[in-house]
């Protein structure tokens, strides 16, 4: 009893000492030519607590002893000031800036945009929303060292730096979407753009606070599901837009209001639409026959969200609830099951009606229906006056399924349960400002079906990080660690093949109970220099070591949707068959190396960003040369039947990429700006063994913003090279260009601000194929599309 006291309080007296009589700073806010500036923002840092200066750029704020004010305007760089009990008149000088600065949630050290020592890109506000579209992956391609995925437009997830899949880790606000899209590219994201506050892109590994799925970035997605700061007053928006390419119409609303330091949170989106039209094409059948298209078929969507949160927030504590549903239809191109039918033809007689009625019903179209209910909690305590500063604690349980319908009926299912926790305690020790962690996450996967390629399996991981950083006049510095320890089970059925049935009886084989655990430990260290205002020069090295999925390791079966025949790492081949001895697996470790160069002061602005990123270990999938066939197993595809499916498997071997990255604008005058960007990523196999498969196409695109009054204009030029360094099993793809003009028109209705806006995508009906794509051929991207809409605000 006595030592449960003492600990009783002790954490009593931690918790209570912000009781300190607080302190009232007065202060002006001014700019480079000594003009006050209005509206601006100071925030008390580690707190919920703002203020806003009046016309003479005049503010009044309490605090705790030693505290740091945080300032920031539109259009202005952040300023970051401390404050003691004895702070009084204070001024604050704030330097123009050409972009706009964001915090970014994720840099969970509450830096701005133009503070990251890590390139980082972010949507938010309007362009957000003028640029959203049904998937994660086309909304953000077109930044630079992004692309797409592609499997149609209702499919398509985020390439960073020739990076995706497991290596790209999708959040919404700090935690795990936990869908189903890291194990195929025909799993839909279940994120959705149009709820979104602002969606953050961090490029280079982000393995430190994320985890091993970061090795190649993050991307956020940020909303306002739990409330962070108190709403006083009613305020919601809508938005409807139509798409004449997909016959596509969307509704979004969103609500919000507060009382007393209560508040509460409504936001929900209903989108359909119909198969997509595209410039003319051609597809060959297995026979050779060529095919003239003018469209994707089976790529229709029908989707709603809804989100419900509420929190108290108060000058110290935070606690905040959030509910979200997710419910989509959407086809899947190329996505066709053959059910075959026996029938005794007679060659020297004509097809009967009744034959080929069958062979038209052979050919089905395969839908997914997506859900998933998510459920996220928030508890936060800003101590501030202490070491500890803020104790933050996220958690999450999301239950996710991913049906496929054939002929009305579920043929595969897939589900995750995803249990996450992250447990952060900001602090300042000395000079030095930093984070230490703990994160939890147990993801309890399960396919069944005929597409149940990859076994059911329990993933769980444990790891503590630390993050710290320190100021040395004009250069920031930034050291962190992390270790995680990450555990696989699952159980394996070694069936045998039996050349005499037509299909494995996975009934009959021997079931092994199988546990892999892994240690991951990720390291970085980076450094900013403002070597003058609005100048910086930003380097980082990291390492950072990933542990296989389920699906890299354990995949033995047929994956319809890429009409390939996958298998895992733990697999070796023997004559026809594939049999069960995971030896020897090791960690796919990177080395990665950072270097950024930013001007953003004055009219001219640019970010331009170098990169190199050694790997060993990488996990790729390589074709074997060998086909499987139902009948004969894993044989050569020579004399092979013609509908049997390429056998890739999955691989490591040490890899490299490196590129660049660049964005510039320059503000022409008041009203018009001119913006160029582009990125390059080569990627490729060490000891010229050949490249990686898939890699995007290098891009270069061009922008011009032009404001009339209540009128913006933007006019967006992108081409897309011609991707030439492939693989011995793919083809080249050729380059396009892509047209794309806004026109935004602002009304006044009186308490309600409302947008019309009119968008015309690919405006001269370019014919493009994405060479990201399994199915590349078959699923052109969209032709000339004209978006329709109008939101308001009140």
């Amino acid at each position: 009893m006595t030592k449960l006291t003492l600990i009783s309080s002790a954490l009593f007296s931690v918790l209570c000492s912000h009781s300190a009589l607080a302190a009232t700073v007065n202060g002006k806010v001014m700019d480079d030519k000594n003009q006050p500036i209005k509206n601006a923002t100071i925030h008390i840092h580690g707190k919920t607590q703002s203020v806003k200066s009046n016309e003479l750029g005049e503010f009044t704020i309490n605090v705790d002893t030693a505290s740091q004010l945080h300032i920031s305007k539109d259009n202005y760089i952040d300023s970051r000031i401390d404050v003691t009990d004895s702070s009084n008149n204070v001024m604050v000088s704030l330097k123009p800036t050409s972009v706009e600065t964001v915090v970014v949630y994720a840099s969970a050290l509450h830096k701005n945009s133009l503070e990251m020592i890590s390139p980082v890109s972010v949507l938010s506000g309007d362009e957000l929303k003028n640029k959203s579209k049904p998937t994660l992956g086309e909304t953000l391609k077109g930044l630079p060292g992004v692309n797409a995925s592609y499997f149609g437009p209702v499919s398509s997830s985020p390439i960073i730096r020739g990076l995706g899949g497991p290596r790209v880790k999708i959040m919404q606000n700090g935690l795990d979407s936990s869908d189903a899209s890291r194990i195929g590219p025909d799993h839909a994201t279940s994120n959705d753009t149009l709820a979104a506050e602002q969606i953050e892109v961090l490029r280079g590994p982000s393995t430190l606070l994320y985890g091993s799925g970061a090795i190649g970035g993050v991307v956020n997605v940020v909303d306002n599901r739990i409330p962070t700061s108190n709403i006083n007053e009613l305020t919601g928006a809508a938005e409807y837009s139509h798409d004449t390419v997909s016959n596509a119409n969307t509704y979004a609303a969103k609500l919000e209001s507060g009382y007393n330091n209560f508040n509460f949170h409504f936001d929900g989106t209903k989108r359909t639409g119909d198969d997509y039209q595209t410039p003319t094409f051609t597809i060959a059948d297995d026979d050779g026959d060529v095919e003239i298209e003018n469209s994707v078929e089976n790529t229709f969507i029908d989707s709603e969200t809804v989100n419900f949160g509420t929190s108290y927030v108060g000058e110290h504590l935070t606690v905040g609830l959030s509910y979200g549903n997710i419910e989509t239809d959407y086809g899947i191109p190329g996505h066709d099951h053959s059910h075959e039918h026996e029938h005794d033809h007679d060659h020297d007689e004509a097809e009967t009606e009744e034959e080929h009625a069958d062979e038209l019903e052979a050919e089905i179209p395969v839908f997914a229906h997506l859900k998933q209910d998510r459920w996220q909690g928030l508890v936060s305590y800003a101590l501030h006056n202490n070491w500890i500063e803020t104790v933050n604690l996220r958690v999450g349980y999301t239950d996710y399924s991913h049906s496929e319908i054939e002929d009305g009926e579920i043929g595969t299912t897939f589900t995750n349960q995803t249990t996450e926790a992250r447990l952060n305690v900001e602090h300042k020790l000395a000079d030095w400002h930093g984070m230490i962690g703990y994160h939890y996450s147990d993801s309890d996967y399960d396919a069944v079906g005929e597409e149940a390629f990859t076994p059911a399996s329990v993933t769980t991981t444990h790891a503590i990080y630390l993050l710290e950083e320190r100021e040395f006049g004009d250069v920031t510095v930034e050291l962190g660690a992390r270790i995680e320890d990450y555990k696989i089970e699952s159980q394996i059925t070694t069936a045998e093949h039996s050349h005499d049935d037509t299909e494995v009886d996975h009934n009959d084989g021997e079931i092994i109970g199988f546990t892999q655990t892994f240690t991951n430990v990720s390291a970085s260290a980076g450094a900013i220099w403002q070597y003058e205002p609005g100048h910086s020069i930003a380097t980082s090295i990291s390492h950072s070591e990933r542990a296989p999925l389920s699906a890299e390791l354990l995949s033995n079966g047929l994956h319809i949707a890429t009409g390939t025949y996958e298998l895992g790492l733990g697999y070796n081949i023997e004559g026809n068959e594939a049999h069960f001895e995971p030896e020897d697996i090791k960690q796919e470790t990177s080395t990665n190396l950072d270097v950024s160069f930013r001007r953003f002061s004055g009219k001219f602005g640019y970010t331009l960003n170098f990169f190199y990123n050694d790997i060993q270990n990488f996990y790729f999938q390589e074709n074997t040369g060998l086909v499987f066939d139902e009948e004969d197993g894993l044989v050569s595809a020579v004399g092979a039947h013609d509908d049997a499916s390429a056998v890739f498997q999955f691989t490591s071997k040490d890899a490299e990429l490196y590129g660049v990255e660049f964005d510039a604008h320059y503000q022409i005058n008041p009203n018009a700006m001119v913006k160029v960007f582009g990125d390059s990523t080569r990627a490729k196999l060490k000891d010229d063994e050949g490249n990686l498969p898939r890699i995007p196409a290098n891009k270069l695109g061009s922008e011009l913003q032009y404001n009339l009054g209540d009128l913006q204009l933007t006019l967006t030029g992108t081409h897309y090279f011609d991707q030439n360094d492939i693989t011995a099993f793919e083809t080249k793809t050729d380059g396009y260009t892509l047209f794309d003009a806004q026109a935004n028109y602002q009304l006044g209705l009186g308490a309600v601000d409302a947008q019309l806006y009119i968008n015309v995508d690919n405006i001269t009906d370019e014919l493009g194929f994405v060479h990201t794509s399994f199915i590349k051929d078959t699923a052109p991207l969209p032709g000339r599309n004209f978006r329709f809409g109008i939101r308001g605000y009140f």
